[in-house]
């Protein structure tokens, strides 16, 4: 039982290391990624505090050195996720119970403890089984993870500040209960800080949670897992159990207490998703809260009074950072023709700057793709486009999976504003670039709206002001992230909550109170102080 009103500590971003050559966090980074490399883990599936195994293992590689073995993860079964159900729903009525600051406390220690010990940890992890720099990493798995944990705590206080008011003779208040049964998270592969924050936001705010990672994720899954324990986290709260998709939904969702689902992936599973969850409707105590972020096809336009250095800059990071495997990394740009010869010769010497390869080596700037099917998507689309008459394939194109999945970062001009890789999502270090006429800017506005279904993320770039005005007005439903003069990725938690909208998500604003109130549910309370003792009222008579 609580006797305060208590204050959390203030919540602020944390400090991003630099990892310069021959600094103590490089060389503490490179010691844990050896170590990493030099032992195979077994990943069992977590259940109510257990470790759980399975007949059925799967191997875990790194995607730049795939004939290396990392470990095995224990693939779960139908039977494993009814357990998974049953653990969250057992721990649920101690953990809705417990008073918010005892909640509060074990995330806020998740934070230091990633912050401080298991920070080499988690983002060597991540480095080595989904292929990110250390920059990437740090920025990901290690800085945006803990201002997840941080900040979700002050906005979970913020919401339960949220009060009515009360006149003379009564006592109105708010209660913002968890949502009556479990959530389901459904986590992708590319953001460890996404892959923890989908379970833990929902969990914050008194719910249990079944977890189902991505199988190119599990490895820091696990870590994450034992990070959680140690930090306090009560059994059941969060199970983790990676099994296949069609499995999992086949169970959960047919389910009376599913209670929502956080998703992040692509757009296709999450309409199959949201269309077996309408089918099976009737069987729910509750209408289900279904929030999702997914695909996007991420635009930069370029306008004429933009330095050529900024654009330039804007599309070398933002499209070719992590491999272009970021939800909102630039894979469609339009760009005048005054600057795009300066663009071009800009970028094309950035890229011939940008060393591929393994994570382990620190000056190399892009390292592999996820797996063996993103590789060849990518490729098909790049000789696809070799051989297309509208395009033409300026810088990159070179694809070699003999040793890892290297894509090189790949630049296309095309002529025609509506070819599929300037539509179509590709998840991939490709960028494909329409010149358009410098006096058309308005109309490639429109015509960027128009392209694609998806509205993630987007970028303009320009000096003159009534350009920035016109494209913001435009482009108002193109992009629930919205940059002016910078490339469209780098979210912060606190400074830009994230999320879509059209094809993109239903736009929940991870890294912001709006999404904590999705996994809660409101009762209204009235005391009457002075309460009647006779029916009659004063019209009466």
């Amino acid at each position: 039982m609580s006797f305060g009103i208590f204050s959390v500590p203030p919540a602020v971003n944390e400090k991003v290391r630099s990892y310069a050559p021959g600094s103590p966090e490089t060389l503490s980074l490179q010691q844990t990624l050896q170590d990493l490399r030099s032992r195979s883990v077994e990943v069992p599936m977590i259940i109510g505090g257990r470790e759980v195994h399975s007949k059925q293992t799967r191997r875990i590689a790194p995607p730049h050195d795939h004939a290396h073995t990392l470990g095995h993860f224990h693939e779960g079964s139908a039977e494993h996720v009814e357990e998974a159900i049953d653990a969250a729903l057992a721990a649920k009525p101690a953990w809705e119970a417990l008073p918010w600051e005892q909640r509060a406390a074990v995330f806020l220690r998740m934070a230091d403890l990633l912050a401080g010990p298991y920070r080499d940890l988690i983002n060597a992890s991540t480095m080595l089984a989904q292929s990110k720099n250390p920059y990437q990493a740090e920025i990901d798995a290690a800085c945006e993870l803990i201002d997840f944990f941080r900040f979700n705590v002050r906005y979970m206080t913020e919401i339960y500040r949220q009060q009515p008011e009360s006149l003379p003779g009564s006592w109105n208040r708010v209660e913002y209960r968890p949502l009556e049964g479990f959530v389901f998270a459904l986590t992708p592969f590319n953001f460890t800080s996404i892959a923890a924050n989908l379970p833990c936001s929902a969990a914050l705010m008194g719910n249990t949670v079944v977890w189902k990672p991505a199988n190119t994720q599990v490895y820091s899954a696990y870590w994450l897992m034992r990070l959680f324990r140690e930090a306090g986290l009560p059994d059941g709260v969060i199970n983790m159990v990676p099994v296949p998709g069609p499995v999992a939904g086949e169970v959960i969702f047919k389910h009376p207490d599913f209670a929502g689902i956080h998703f992040t992936g692509s757009s296709g599973v999450f309409n199959q998703i949201w269309e077996q969850i309408g089918r099976n409707i009737g069987l729910y105590k509750s209408y289900p809260r279904i929030v999702g972020e997914t695909g996007g096809k991420d635009f930069v336009v370029a306008h004429a009074s933009a330095p050529a250095d900024v654009v330039a800059t804007a599309l070398s990071r933002g499209a070719f950072e992590y491999q272009g495997q970021k939800c909102s990394a630039a894979s469609r740009a339009y760009v005048p023709d005054v600057l795009w010869p300066e663009v071009l010769e800009r970028v094309r010497a950035d890229l011939q700057h940008m060393k591929m390869g393994g994570v382990e080596d620190f000056s190399n700037f892009i390292n592999a793709v996820i797996d063996e099917k993103s590789f060849d998507k990518l490729k098909a689309a790049i000789d696809e486009a070799q051989q297309h008459p509208d395009c033409e394939v300026l810088v990159g194109g070179g694809c070699d999976k003999s040793k890892g999945y290297f894509v090189e970062p790949t630049l296309i001009q095309t002529t025609n504003p509506k070819y599929r890789t300037m539509c179509e999502e590709l998840f991939g270090p490709v960028l494909t670039v329409y010149v358009y006429p410098a006096d058309r800017y308005e109309e490639v506005l429109d015509l960027c709206n128009n392209t694609s279904p998806y509205a993630l993320t987007g970028a303009v770039l320009a000096t003159d002001r009534y350009a920035l005005d016109l494209a913001t007005a435009k482009l108002r439903h193109a992009a629930g992230n919205f940059y002016l003069n910078d490339k469209p990725t780098g979210a912060v938690v606190g400074q830009q909550p994230f999320g879509g909208a059209r094809a993109s998500g239903t736009n929940d604003k991870a890294g912001s109170s709006l999404n904590l109130l999705r996994w809660v549910s409101a009762r209204t309370i009235k005391e009457n102080l002075l309460p009647p003792t006779t029916y009659p009222y004063p019209f009466q008579g």
